[in-house]
């Protein structure tokens, strides 16, 4: 295997946090040149500083795809961590369409940011599905994005293996929502129908996205710098309706990193909602 030099560490460290974000200290030179190998010696590079060479001067960015494919960690499952999805049956949706019955609206959507391979997406629709019976009805819209052009891939295509789908998602919902095809199995159309996919980076204005009302940015933002994780809190801040809800992981807390929210509690989960919450937004 090709090896990761000292002086090549820092470099291809700064080349992979303008592509995603993602940061990557000297702790975690292993994880580059353990991530990064297989696309360098593909590439016909024999060291790191080549494949860094190769990256900045290919046109297409083909390259640089295949290095975020490698860095960014495409850990899902279907319902992960149940929590957040009792959170948006037994709260959040109640309180939305209450909201936005009073004020004559039928509209809910529904970010899921770094959605992986679009197992989090799905399971939030095949939620509000069971929730609500119609969705449409309701105006349900749900985005899921990621910087991966393999993992928006696959979400988008809506087919999984059968470890898959065994992972977090019940035979009884398996068997109501996916039907088997030959390589494992199929997300029934009208649930594929209530999400769309694109790729996107987080680093990025997101205004071009619109606004939401739930925002689901589960364990992402811990691979960001400190500045570079207030600036992601910002612009969620200015993508989220003045009533909405921010969902993050279970581990994560935004008492530094976003001290414009507050964590409100209902039974075991946590979300956050703007402190202006109600106010015009600044």
């Amino acid at each position: 295997m090709i090896q990761l030099l000292p002086e090549e560490r820092e470099s291809l460290a700064q080349y992979i946090h303008s592509l995603c974000g993602v940061t990557l200290d000297q702790s975690k030179a292993y994880l580059i040149e353990s991530r990064l190998a297989d696309v360098a010696a593909e590439a016909g590079c024999q060291s790191f500083l080549g494949l860094l060479r190769l990256a900045r001067s290919d046109g297409s960015r083909e390259l640089d795809h295949r290095i975020i494919d490698a860095i960014t960690t495409n850990e899902t499952l279907f319902f992960r961590d149940t929590s957040p999805f009792d959170l948006l049956r037994q709260k959040i949706v109640p309180d939305l369409i209450e909201r936005r019955a009073r004020a004559g609206s039928a509209r809910l959507r529904i970010w899921s940011a770094a959605c992986s391979t679009g197992q989090e997406t799905y399971s939030i629709a095949i939620l509000l599905k069971e929730a609500l019976g119609d969705p449409e009805r309701y105006g349900v819209r749900l985005l899921g994005t990621d910087i991966s052009e393999y993992a928006v891939g696959q979400a988008n295509s809506g087919q999984y293996s059968a470890v898959e789908v065994s992972r977090g998602l019940s035979e009884v919902l398996r068997a109501k929502y996916f039907f088997p095809v030959a390589s494992g199995w199929q997300i029934r159309d009208d649930i594929r129908a209530m999400a769309s996919f694109r790729r996107f980076n987080l680093m990025a204005d997101f205004a071009v996205l619109g606004k939401f009302d739930v925002i689901f940015c589960r364990n992402v933002a811990i691979y960001f710098s400190d500045r570079d994780r207030l600036a992601l809190f910002r612009r969620i801040e200015r993508a989220l309706d003045p009533d909405g809800y921010l969902v993050v992981g279970a581990q994560e807390s935004l008492a530094e990193a976003a001290p414009q929210f507050e964590a409100k509690h209902h039974g075991r989960s946590v979300f956050y909602q703007l402190k202006t919450a109600g106010q015009p937004r600044r």
